[in-house]
């Protein structure tokens, strides 16, 4: 069963084209998850809550669009809804802590390891952002999104080859502009 066909089953209740739609998709929801939380149990519970809200929707699924990207929006859409759901905790400033474990200590002088993994994301955004149009739009379906290049060809509408010609180009770039921004900062 081809995926057109899982979604047709799926929309008309057939859980066998539910659980084939599930195989084919499962990984590349999860990777998003993960990435978007960087925790895996609860990329875990929103993987489950993705397919659990694709069953439900799959009717509103018109084919406009690939419904790889269809399921991607949704899946965003669920993330996005659960870190907005997500209150951060308050601490009184005028209250006593009850006991000093209850915050961690931070030696002054060392390196925040937060602080330096932001600056990272923050150098590979831009290094990104610096590749040409094609370079860019492979290596983000690829190496972000976890396509593969059978479907990115299909995507993009090029060849396999080519998908496979444009990462390794990207990638190149990507290694070179880090070298030198980092030969810069030295």
């Amino acid at each position: 069963m081809n995926e057109s066909e899982a979604i047709k089953g799926c929309i008309s209740g057939n859980s066998d084209a539910f659980e084939i739609l599930y195989n084919m998709h499962k990984q590349r929801v999860y990777s998003l998850c993960l990435r978007m939380v960087r925790n895996p149990e609860e990329a875990e519970d929103l993987t489950q809550e993705s397919f659990m809200q694709l069953f439900r929707k799959i009717s509103t699924f018109r084919g406009d669009s690939e419904f790889s990207t269809w399921l991607h929006r949704l899946t965003v859409n669920i993330v996005l809804m659960r870190i907005r759901k997500k209150r951060p905790t308050q601490v009184s400033i005028d209250k006593e802590p009850e006991n000093d474990e209850s915050f961690s200590k931070k030696e002054f002088g060392s390196d925040d390891i937060q602080l330096i993994g932001a600056v990272d994301r923050l150098t590979l955004e831009k290094a990104i952002s610096t590749l040409p149009k094609g370079y860019r739009t492979i290596f983000i379906l690829h190496d972000v999104e976890g396509y593969e290049h059978h479907e990115i060809a299909d995507i993009v509408g090029c060849s396999i080859g080519n998908s496979k010609s444009q990462l390794f180009k990207a990638r190149l770039r990507l290694r070179l502009h880090l070298k030198n921004k980092k030969k810069q900062n030295k």
